[in-house]
């Protein structure tokens, strides 16, 4: 075991699945995770494990601080999605989510780049699936764009780390930079599933396309791998920082106009990124352990934001803001569960968010980097606004929709029971947490005026909204559609390359039609030529009609070329 990579686990593990009863196949998917999670536990750091293979040494396992962060709560992520979709007897999502999380698990552990492609790839092939499982014409347009997207990235990945092989000799996987070809190919492969400003849209396209179960799952991995994988190998690139500011600030404004609140999400989930992307882009000890800190609070609150959303469209059929309300008297618990989210995700005092947000937030005034802190600090107070207030006010409170629906049941319950649990838990005793980030810990989150500065700009971003709500200025929950920039090649390009096809298919149509014109006043002009002696086929040598044939074909060629 000691030489295993802890997602084979959960990928091999997954190949059993359909063999099992039911009843048996829940606890052995429970269970997967479980023995996944002791078994990076074991692992000593420096643990290192290597094969050659087609004149390359990989190497296959590599334990440090960084991977371990990754490697608890992907598994933790797992153990609590299995979970929640306990009720779920759906075969394809039974195998794809293991597999996807092992796949997940296993990249964070690859100390090299071919071992890293492998598992990068993985993960897109069987996410998929979580997408397609809902069986929809829609969801299945979804996936086919999705996997083009997600496999895209992973062509990317490899062109660069074959440039980057050719270059230095070497495959492993550390720090690679920008400004070579290979280092800036396998920085946009990273940035697309990381869901980069201009590269995000598959991921607002593609997450509420997905099963009740699928997207909580979709909302653990594939981002925070990225967020992983730039942390290894592009930690202290400048650029991050302002690639990672963007993206915490304009999500804002597509999520509080956005009606469907799964999408809602994942525009914060973007939101959310880019703090990670920031903290990458400064580099010092500090960011990065913010980075890995709020990673790991992030999978926790957002799958806990994500449940809650799943719970209420299992019930009602519906995540639409503008057809929710008053479920707060049906469904009490799942409410009380997305408020923890909701404050987890706003970072207040005390929940999980607060003590691994701050310390980006500092990190970036310790460097100096005044007006990024202060686009943090804006971007801080929109996410209250559309997922700290939106996302609980307009699913379970608002007007009351007059649905009367089941609580959640049971399994999702205890789910979203313990996730909730963990936000606090960590929020109350953060030294949990630090005690496992990859450098050493030297900060204190509950000083007076973090709480104190924290606590004011809540107040007045609630005190914002309930202003807003009050005199009917913010933007009522309408049935809509939003567009993104995803509209240019999803509408307007389509568009345009019909529009422009149509126009070439008329010249195509007027060119043949002229050169037919033309070949039968040829061929009547031949005929005058040799007068009353005999048509055209009876009076020219074979070889000279052959010529004729072998003209007209090579015209109809040209024609149908042009």
């Amino acid at each position: 075991m000691s030489s295993l990579n802890p997602g084979l686990i959960l990928v091999i593990g997954a190949v059993l699945v359909p063999l099992l009863p039911q009843t048996l196949r829940r606890w052995y998917l429970l269970a997967l995770p479980v023995v996944g999670f002791v078994h990076v536990h074991t692992l000593a750091d420096g643990t290192s494990v290597t094969m050659d293979m087609l004149g390359m040494t990989l190497e296959v396992l590599r334990v440090d601080g960084l991977s371990r962060v990754w490697g608890y709560i992907f598994n933790i992520a797992a153990f609590l999605s299995m979970l929640f979709a306990w009720h779920d007897k759906d075969t394809m999502q039974q195998v794809s989510a293991p597999i996807y999380a092992g796949a997940a698990i296993g990249a964070v552990f690859a100390g090299d780049l071919v071992t890293l492609f492998v598992y990068w790839e993985l993960t897109a092939i069987s996410s998929v699936f979580l997408i397609w499982a809902s069986r929809t014409k829609r969801a299945y347009k979804t996936g086919m764009r999705y996997l083009l997207i997600q496999v895209g990235s992973g062509v990317i990945l490899l062109a660069g780390v074959l440039v980057w092989y050719a270059k230095t000799g070497s495959i492993e996987f550390g720090n690679i930079g920008i400004g070579t070809l290979a280092g800036n190919l396998i920085f946009i492969a990273f940035g697309i599933k990381c869901a980069f400003p201009l590269l995000h849209n598959w991921l607002q396209d593609a997450y509420p396309e997905a099963t009740v179960t699928g997207t909580v799952v979709l909302s653990a991995f594939t981002t925070k791998l990225a967020v992983y994988a730039l942390a290894r190998g592009f930690a202290g690139t400048e650029v991050l920082i302002y690639v990672g500011a963007t993206m915490t600030a304009f999500p804002i404004f597509y999520a509080v106009i956005e009606n469907d609140l799964r999408r809602v999400l994942a525009y914060s989930l973007n939101n959310q990124l880019g703090f990670m992307v920031v903290g990458i882009g400064i580099g010092t000890e500090l960011s990065l352990n913010g980075t890995a800190s709020h990673a790991f609070s992030h999978i926790l609150y957002k799958a806990l934001l994500f449940m809650s959303m799943g719970a209420v469209l299992f019930r009602t059929g519906t995540c639409k803001g503008s057809e929710l309300g008053g479920l707060y008297k049906s469904m009490p618990w799942t409410t009380g569960f997305c408020i923890v989210g909701a404050a987890s995700i706003s970072a207040f005092p005390l929940f999980s968010g607060f003590v691994s947000k701050s310390m980006i937030m500092t990190a970036a005034a310790a460097d100096h980097r005044w007006f990024v802190w202060g686009v943090l600090l804006f971007a801080s107070a929109g996410v209250f606004h559309h997922s700290g207030i939106k996302i609980p006010y307009f699913a379970f409170f608002a007007h009351d929709s007059g649905k009367r629906v089941k609580e959640a049941p049971w399994n999702m319950l205890l789910a979203m029971g313990l996730t909730a649990f963990l936000c606090i838990f960590i929020g109350v005793y953060p030294k949990a947490l630090y005690d496992i980030l990859p450098f050493p810990v030297d900060y204190v989150p509950y000083t007076t005026a973090h709480v104190i500065t924290q606590l004011q700009l809540l107040m007045f971003s609630a005190l914002a909204f309930t202003v807003l709500m009050l005199y009917k200025i913010y933007p009522p929950e309408l049935k809509s559609t939003n567009l993104d920039t995803d509209w240019i090649y999803r509408k307007l390009l389509p568009c345009v390359t019909g529009y422009v096809g149509r126009v070439i298919g008329k010249i195509d149509r007027m060119i043949r039609e002229e050169a037919f014109v033309i070949l039968g006043d040829l061929i009547a002009m031949i005929e005058r030529q040799h007068g009353d002696r005999a048509p055209i086929s009876q009076t020219m040598h074979a070889g000279t009609m052959a010529l004729i044939v072998i003209s007209i074909l090579f015209l109809f060629l040209v024609v149908m070329l042009v």
